[in-house]
């Protein structure tokens, strides 16, 4: 219904993958790491509003892959029927945390590394996702769309945090920067520099 943005990113040698917010439709992501021959080491939820996180009971069951997220997005998690019954529709079920992220943290699978980037605004436990290596790429989640920013207006969600955060931790990227973000179509860092109305000024 809210059409969040879901990203599978693989290693061709190793047949790694990792899973970026599983919201729902987990078959459609099941199906693709099948056709890939991808085996998930990580799932990882940039926060934990339910558009990105309802999928990750059953991913998780399916795939046996750790689930990770900011722990300052755990109250977020622990109230997800309140989430679901704002939206009118059924809960989905809830999985452990298996690790907290924090800024800093990296992760690797295969050949391709991430640095965890805490950009909290939209969400207090917010990330955002650098892919670091021979192709940069980040995943912004609800921080950075093309030509918006994520809401504020939601539980734990400051302006002044979320522009704060897109200023410390996003605008110093090459512009160049592949950005993916949470829902919508991609962009680029230095397209959002140039276009992008809500970061004037920053």
């Amino acid at each position: 219904m809210l059409a969040c943005n879901c990203s599978v990113v693989g290693d061709d040698e190793s047949k790694e993958a990792i899973v970026i917010d599983p919201g729902d439709e987990v078959e459609r992501v099941q199906e693709i790491l099948k056709r890939n021959n991808l085996k998930v080491k990580y799932i990882v939820a940039t926060h934990a509003h339910i558009d990105h996180v309802g999928g990750l009971k059953k991913l998780q069951e399916s795939t046996g892959a750790p689930v990770l997220m900011h722990a300052d997005d755990l109250p977020l998690y622990e109230n997800l029927a309140a989430q679901a019954a704002w939206l009118g529709v059924e809960p989905p079920g809830m999985v452990q945390v298996d690790r907290f992220l924090r800024e800093g943290d990296g992760l690797r699978w295969g050949s391709l590394a991430l640095e965890v980037l805490h950009t909290p605004g939209h969400s207090p436990g917010s990330l955002s996702l650098h892919v670091t290596g021979d192709k940069p790429t980040l995943f912004a989640g609800d921080t950075l769309f093309q030509g918006s920013v994520g809401r504020w207006d939601l539980w734990g969600g400051s302006e002044e945090q979320l522009l704060r955060s897109i200023h410390e931790k996003l605008l110093p990227l090459p512009d160049d920067t592949p950005v993916f973000p949470g829902h919508g179509p991609s962009t680029t860092i230095g397209r959002e520099r140039e276009t992008n109305p809500f970061l004037r000024g920053l």
